[in-house]
């Protein structure tokens, strides 16, 4: 089929520069190449397509018939291929994005709105789930995850920002429950288990001053696999949850929540943008890249907060 193709494209190609060998000259190759590929094509069709003469060519009827259907497919491979230069170079087509339901509702949508109302030629889908999503299977162009590293070879990986975990309660669980001075002390009270973490109960603690680390397993009586759900049974004064700082930023600047053992650290996370790996990324992903990383690096800086390296 393939040599079909190319066939009717030199056929096609004869036809407008009247000749053989102005066809060769316009194709690059031979003339003796061009005759063959235009028996060749008369032979697999059982037809005659042009009168040759010593002084010019002539179509036969059935090459008039067949010539309308070459400029027909050679016209649908210039749009095809038009199209894939606006996809690689416009920002045009889809976009299909990959985070947690907290994170692009607080931040990527945010961060991305003004850029996807000046571009109307973008249709843009967020997937939002807790569980990652296969880039290749999803067919996702960014994903955006939360996690202390990422190693993969078969994805490009650009660090956003890097953000801390930490401990938060309401003021009237903090009011009415003995006082928690140190890591230890959170023995005596409930966390609220967030099960989509590995080793859910396990705290590890330094010291911002000191350096000294502290590791405590903490008991759970309630648990989730939502941030949402997590922080409202925290609000209700239900226990001590263990948040990323960019889940509850909001609710400690209000009073919501407040911060359990402010000087003592927990492990920090890194907010990476995912893509699959390309020697040609489309327009649209570097743009989008873009966009998200300025966002990102604008956030104030802090103890909480900086901009990843």
């Amino acid at each position: 089929m393939l040599d079909q193709l190319r066939a009717m494209g030199v056929f096609a190609c004869v036809v407008e520069k009247n000749s053989f060998s102005g066809a060769a000259k316009e194709l690059g190759i031979t003339t003796s190449a061009v005759s063959q590929q235009i028996r060749s094509l008369e032979q697999d069709m059982e037809v005659v397509l042009l009168h040759r003469s010593t002084r010019k060519l002539s179509l036969t009827e059935a090459g008039q018939a067949f010539l309308h259907s070459c400029q027909e497919m050679l016209s649908a491979a210039e749009r095809g291929k038009v199209r894939i230069n606006e996809l690689r170079d416009d920002l045009v087509g889809d976009l299909r994005i990959a985070s947690t339901p907290e994170l692009c509702a607080n931040h990527i949508v945010p961060a991305l709105s003004h850029w996807l109302s000046a571009h109307r030629g973008l249709s843009v889908h967020f997937e939002a789930d807790n569980q990652y999503i296969d880039l290749i299977e999803g067919r996702i162009d960014i994903a955006l995850r939360m996690s202390p590293n990422i190693e993969c070879h078969n994805l490009s990986v650009i660090p956003l920002a890097r953000v801390e975990q930490i401990l938060v309660a309401s003021p009237s669980f903090v009011n009415h429950s003995s006082l928690i001075s140190r890591p230890e002390d959170l023995a005596e009270h409930a966390l609220l288990a967030l099960n989509t973490e590995k080793n859910q109960n396990l705290c590890s603690f330094e010291n911002s001053v000191t350096g000294e680390r502290v590791n405590v397993d903490v008991s759970s009586r309630l648990s989730t696999n939502n941030i949402l759900v997590s922080k409202s049974m925290c609000m209700l004064g239900q226990g001590v949850a263990k948040i990323l700082f960019l889940d509850v930023q909001k609710d400690l600047m209000n009073g919501s929540l407040i911060e359990v053992l402010p000087e003592w650290r927990l492990p920090a996370f890194t907010l990476y943008a995912v893509v699959a790996k390309h020697e040609e990324q489309p327009a649209k992903i570097g743009r989008c890249l873009d966009v998200l990383k300025q966002y990102f690096a604008q956030i104030p800086a802090g103890r909480v907060y900086q901009e990843a390296s």
